[in-house]
């Protein structure tokens, strides 16, 4: 299940759960007035609030390298996966692509996967699409040149999702609305179910119109993930940092901007007075992404 959509969530911790009723059972009160919404039962987490030690949950967490939906990370390598000495793949182009098939752990499977998602109609329904995030970054592989997908963090920094990957112009982009329709999903089930929160367990097939399918094999743990240890993190997240700040702030200006943040670690009382200070007239004027 996942924890944030459902009512045995880590936040009941917070919240008395005396039991409902059959007079009750269908009241919300979004004020929290009805502390029975929850309906019998205690928390079902084992929690342990501590103030100490480094065993903390948030240490097996990941970063995520560009913008998409957390869930969708293992489907995302599994394309850089494929990408990466595949020379068959970038050659097919999209219409060499006959179907993509990703096997996905839940709640993966159910929310972000759900074939209806097949057909965001905004760029909010777009970033918990799992196949329209997987459709714009192999798209993005077919028009990159193979130079620039070298290794893993090169792919990594070239594939990168941005805000105009949600855009209008993206959203009801033909080529990535026809890919989304090649990709189906399959739910690993209780042996894909059993390695996540611990990983992203994820593995994609792409079949090539040619007859042959490129396998990514299965992703755990995809690049920023906190037990992932090949990828170079800090190298990928200093051009997520670049890519996403030089769209509000000029170049030069973000750099020493983002600099001091960098290297916050070092700096004084009167350093962090103005740690976000930066000249306003950098700012950098866009037309609005969602047409």
């Amino acid at each position: 299940k996942d924890i944030f959509r459902n009512p045995e969530s880590i936040f009941r911790f917070f919240e008395p759960t005396t039991g409902s009723t059959a007079s009750n059972k269908d009241i919300i009160d979004i004020t929290l007035g009805n502390k029975q919404r929850w309906g019998p039962g205690d928390a079902p987490f084992n929690l342990v609030l501590s103030h100490s030690g480094s065993d903390f949950a948030v240490m097996g967490m990941h970063f995520k390298l560009g913008l998409y939906e957390h869930q969708s990370a293992g489907a995302l390598q599994g394309v850089v996966n494929a990408v990466l000495g595949n020379p068959d793949l970038l050659s097919a182009g999209p219409a060499g692509v006959k179907g993509i098939e990703i096997t996905a752990y839940e709640p993966a499977y159910g929310i972000i996967g759900d074939p209806a998602k097949k057909d965001p109609q905004t760029r909010q329904s777009a970033d918990h699409s799992m196949a329209f995030i997987v459709s714009r970054m192999l798209l993005k592989a077919f028009k990159t040149d193979a130079a620039n997908l070298s290794d893993n963090n090169a792919a990594w920094k070239s594939l990168m999702l941005s805000p105009y990957d949600y855009g209008h112009e993206a959203l009801w982009d033909k080529d990535t609305r026809e890919m989304m329709q090649k990709i189906s999903f399959k739910h690993g089930g209780p042996e894909f179910d059993a390695k996540y929160p611990d990983g992203i367990p994820t593995a994609m097939d792409i079949s090539l119109e040619s007859g042959k399918t490129i396998s990514s094999g299965l992703v755990m743990y995809p690049s920023g993930h906190a037990r992932d240890t090949a990828a170079d993190l800090k190298g990928i997240l200093h051009h997520k940092a670049q890519l996403l700040g030089g769209i509000a702030i000029e170049q030069d200006e973000f750099s020493g901007f983002h600099s001091r943040l960098v290297n916050m670690i070092d700096a004084s009382a009167g350093d962090m007075q103005n740690i976000y200070t930066f000249d306003y007239n950098k700012l950098v004027s866009h037309p609005p992404i969602d047409g």
